[in-house]
């Protein structure tokens, strides 16, 4: 990631927002409104209000149509589920804006795959908010995975998200844990101890899940995965055992407030360059049909 003690030397970059929920109201408006590297133009939502409340605290416009968003920006930053960002993102790239997507890129592979070829095809910036990926802590474990060979690893991400409140949305609700979770452990696991092969999975997504990863070095690892318990904080816990003292991540008292800056000047540098980082749309393409695999029947 992008060191974020050096000096911004660019202009900001101009980001419309679509969506104006909960992560759209405590999250993305205020990260790309923040800057120096970005600049929050306008918010756009199929609820005019919701758009009102999420832009007036920064000073963005509100924009009446999803076209009148693009005219406003260099980029657009998506916070609203996954099929309608599918939808929206491709159409976002063939009209030449960056994109900062949402995992699951879909509902589906098909869809993932529909919005990568439109990113290919247009050849825009792409990044997936991957949220660990951008945490120092993160960070600094997967440099230690690096030096160790795992034989195996067991890992859970548990939360009472879907019990209430803001996450328990029709989406989490419907496709559970596996589309919710799963982008964020199977690419953990994945940074962590090399490519995954082969995924397993069992269990009913909407309750409980556990995740069988078979990596290309021969390692196997283990997920639990649940938004279903009541569990408070959540918790993200990673521990790879081998021929090594055990390296684990625990997200247990960690500060997320720090992922974004660094998320915020990795994707604005990405747009600049126009380079592309590793967590682009092909990553969370990649994820997309892992999580497929472990699925009985593709969603």
């Amino acid at each position: 990631m992008n060191d974020t003690s050096s000096p911004w030397p660019h202009s900001p970059l101009k980001v419309g927002l679509v969506g104006a929920g909960p992560w759209a109201r405590g999250v993305h408006a205020p990260v790309l409104a923040t800057g120096p590297e970005t600049e929050l133009t306008a918010v756009w939502a199929r609820r005019p209000d919701a758009a009102r409340e999420t832009a007036a605290p920064h000073g963005a416009a509100v924009a009446s149509r999803f076209e009148e968003l693009l005219d406003s920006c260099e980029a657009v930053a998506f916070a609203v589920p996954p099929d309608v960002q599918a939808e929206l993102a491709g159409r976002a790239a063939k009209a030449g804006k960056a994109l900062l997507l949402e995992k699951p890129l879909g509902l589906d592979v098909a869809s993932a795959r529909r919005l990568v070829d439109a990113i290919d095809e247009a050849g825009v910036v792409s990044q997936v908010v991957l949220t660990n990926r951008y945490h120092p802590v993160v960070q600094e474990f997967l440099r230690a995975a690096k030096g160790v060979e795992a034989a195996g690893a067991r890992s859970c991400c548990l939360s009472g998200a879907f019990l209430g409140g803001d996450f328990a949305t029709p989406w989490r609700l419907e496709h559970g844990a596996l589309l919710d979770l799963g982008p964020h452990m199977l690419d953990l696991l994945d940074a962590a101890m090399g490519p995954i092969v082969r995924v397993r999975g069992t269990g009913d997504p909407r309750r409980w899940v556990e995740l069988t990863c078979e990596h290309e070095s021969g390692a196997v690892s283990q997920a639990s995965l649940s938004g279903s318990v009541d569990v408070r904080p959540g918790i993200m816990r990673v521990e790879l055992f081998g021929s090594h003292p055990e390296l684990v991540y625990d997200s247990a008292n960690l500060d997320y407030a720090e992922c974004w800056p660094m998320l915020r000047q990795a994707f604005a540098g990405a747009v600049r360059t126009g380079v592309s980082g590793e967590l682009d749309a092909r990553r969370g393409l990649y994820l997309q049909e892992l999580i497929a695999q472990a699925m009985p029947v593709e969603s």
